[in-house]
């Protein structure tokens, strides 16, 4: 289809990919043509070329603010028919790594002995406990996290969450060289391989048979959130407005800071909603700025572009997406979900390879009366690396019910800032340097460098740093209450 518009030298290189991907025994005949399909739209050059000037800003109508939606049903049966419409599908398919740890991101320990998976298990159970209704849990594996996954499931074989699980699409990585598949030149293993990213999402539930077999129960919708997000939690609200309006689609966004200067953010553009991601933002609109900071008034340059704005642009996407499973199933079967493509270079044993992918939340184009809801900062709690897991494991949150929540003895609603040095860059590193998760209910910054270790009982307040010179052991003792201070040594303490 999209072959037709190659130029005589790519249509060629599409044929013998075509046919070295043929060979691939490894992979369904389904994914062999999700991927030259994919393959094929990339090398036709298709994207979508914004027009800068036909940027609108959303208004209340196509992205909503949360507290004007209508409150959920009082009526506890009529709260179960909404559930009894709905799936929760976390994304399940990457790995710890990042965090070193192995094996599937969503059973690292999150508090209270824990893991991400225990707690959103333990959030549906009381939903289907309370209300009497029957929300599933689906989790989208990738190659890397199935088999793992499979084995940790089967410990929530007695509780009252049904919990399917289906792997999304596995592609070849192709060689920069020459366009053939890595796994041709020897790679067989899995780093020839990869998943191509969350938007693979919806062909991925209807090749597993997944979608059809939900639809046949009478579910309508699907709640998909990354399972590394704590705040994703089901929403009657959202639900309800869903259910009451017809929209296709939701993405759930919220006000950005500038620590989500990246994060794609929702436009009007010739009369559709759709996601503004940086990749798309063309070059003129990023420009070099001097800054003064305020607390030293010392001139520093930085990039700064009207995409990363909070002035301009003052939401971005959570990734906490809500679709309608009829909508999805219609623009499957039509091939209409092609989402701007993102090519992702890589490196394996010194070979070059690209693998190209796309995300969940571009699709929001494609759908029906698609919105945006403006939700609470409260519902984006990622834990992406373990200076964020420090925030949920300290006393800044309480759980309850499965829920993490914010303490109410937080005055400021922003949590604080923490930069963690190398050292505690790994979740055992991590826990092993902290006694105890210190008191951080006053903190506003905590940077921390070099070789610290906390005992217990600490409390931090204001604005604290702590820089062990190298080669010197910095140990904080325990009971310590450190408040806007700055520490370089023992003597400091």
């Amino acid at each position: 289809m999209a072959a037709a518009t190659l130029s005589a030298p790519d249509a060629e290189k599409l044929s013998k990919l075509k046919a070295a991907v043929a060979g691939l025994h490894q992979i369904s005949d389904n994914e062999k043509n999700g991927f030259i399909n994919l393959v094929a739209r990339y090398l036709s050059g298709e994207a979508q070329h914004i027009e800068w000037s036909k940027i609108k800003t959303p208004t209340d109508e196509v992205v909503v603010p949360y507290d004007r939606l209508a409150p959920a049903p009082d009526d506890a049966s009529e709260t179960k028919k909404l559930l009894d419409k709905l799936v929760v599908l976390k994304l399940n398919g990457g790995l710890g790594t990042t965090m070193g740890c192995t094996g599937p991101k969503s059973v690292i320990e999150v508090r209270n002995g824990l893991t991400f998976l225990d707690l959103i298990v333990i959030q549906i159970e009381n939903l289907n406990n309370t209300y009497k209704c029957n929300v599933p849990l689906l989790l989208m594996n990738s190659f890397n996290t199935h088999d793992d996954t499979m084995k940790i499931v089967e410990k929530y074989s007695n509780s009252n969450v049904e919990i399917h699980t289906f792997n999304q699409s596995q592609y070849p990585r192709l060689v920069v060289d020459d366009f053939m598949p890595l796994p041709c030149k020897g790679h067989t293993g899995k780093d020839g391989w990869y998943p191509p990213g969350h938007g693979d999402i919806f062909l991925s539930l209807m090749n597993s048979g997944k979608l059809d077999a939900l639809l046949s129960q009478g579910k309508e919708y699907v709640f998909i959130a990354n399972s590394d997000n704590l705040g994703a939690v089901v929403d009657l609200k959202i639900l309800n407005h869903l259910v009451s309006n017809r929209n296709e689609y939701c993405m759930e966004v919220t006000p950005k800071t500038l620590a989500d200067v990246k994060g794609g953010t929702l436009i009007s553009y010739e009369g559709k909603v759709q996601l503004l991601e940086i990749a798309q933002v063309p070059d003129e609109h990023v420009t070099v700025a001097v800054l003064h900071c305020i607390e030293c008034c010392h001139p520093f340059s930085q990039i700064v572009s009207e995409f990363k704005s909070i002035e301009k642009f003052k939401i971005f996407n959570t990734n906490n997406l809500w679709v309608n499973l009829k909508a999805i199933k219609r623009l499957v079967e039509a091939e209409a979900l092609k989402m701007e493509i993102i090519p992702n270079p890589k490196e394996v044993d010194g070979v070059k390879v690209l693998q190209l992918e796309t995300a969940a939340g571009a699709a929001i184009r494609f759908f029906d009366n698609a919105i945006g809801i403006n939700v609470p900062r409260s519902r984006f709690l990622p834990v992406k690396a373990t200076s964020d897991l420090l925030l949920v494991q300290s006393d800044l949150y309480n759980l309850v019910d499965g829920f993490v929540v914010q303490n109410k003895a937080r005055v400021n609603p922003a949590n604080p800032s923490i930069e963690l040095g190398p050292e505690f860059k790994k979740v055992g590193n991590f826990l092993s340097r902290f006694k105890s998760i210190p008191s951080i209910i006053e903190l506003d910054s905590l940077k921390v460098s070099g070789d610290v270790w906390f005992g217990a009982g600490i409390t931090l307040k204001g604005k604290v740093t702590i820089s062990a010179k190298p080669g010197v052991k910095l140990e904080i003792p325990d009971g310590s209450v450190l408040e806007n201070k700055e520490i370089n040594g023992p003597k400091d303490l």
